[in-house]
């Protein structure tokens, strides 16, 4: 079975889409699944337009996305849960408290996953070898100020800002995707 990595945001229209997209690209040679969901989506949503564009020009094809409630059993499939600011990362623990050692928000995973020493030789399971690392790293590092693992929402910007957000959570995903090839 392949492991999964669930991005979370708040409608499910902007950032977790773009996250989604972006880090299927970034692991498009690992037996990782990607999604997303709202903690406060409705089913069915296209993506926002902006986001849309940003997903066609990285080369996804957004036409086929629809958001979707945050669920229960989409926290419990989850191998690693990614959210765009603190409080969606406590909706996912709260709603699923199992899913606490592997939910993070995006920003800190990065930094986290930029900071960690790969375990040595190969693992069985990449990305399960990559969230330990990562989490091993948080001892290491400084605390990070409250605001720096949220990931702003562009809802209500420019197509520049939407941009602007998907260049972060791309900067946010590199090494994740670094250490997932350094452990596999």
């Amino acid at each position: 079975m392949a492991d999964r990595v669930l991005f979370v945001c708040h409608a499910n229209l902007c950032r977790s889409p773009m996250a989604e997209y972006l880090a299927r690209r970034l692991l498009a040679d690992r037996p990782v699944l990607v999604s997303s969901a709202g903690t406060d989506a409705r089913d069915g949503f296209e993506m926002h337009p902006y986001a849309a564009q940003i997903v066609a020009e990285e080369g996804g094809e957004p036409t086929a996305f629809t958001s979707r409630t945050l669920r229960a059993e989409h926290l419990a499939d989850a191998t690693l849960v990614l959210t765009a600011t603190r409080r969606q990362r406590s909706v996912c623990t709260a709603l699923t408290p199992g899913a606490l050692h592997r939910t993070f928000t995006l920003r800190q995973f990065g930094r986290l996953a930029a900071a960690a020493e790969p375990p040595v030789g190969s693992a069985d399971d990449p990305l399960e070898a990559a969230i330990t690392a990562a989490a091993h790293a948080r001892g290491r590092l400084q605390p990070a100020a409250p605001d720096a693992d949220d990931l702003r929402d562009p809802i209500g910007g420019t197509v520049a800002d939407f941009r602007r957000c998907a260049e972060e959570i791309e900067r946010s995903l590199r090494p994740l995707a670094a250490l997932i090839g350094a452990t596999g």
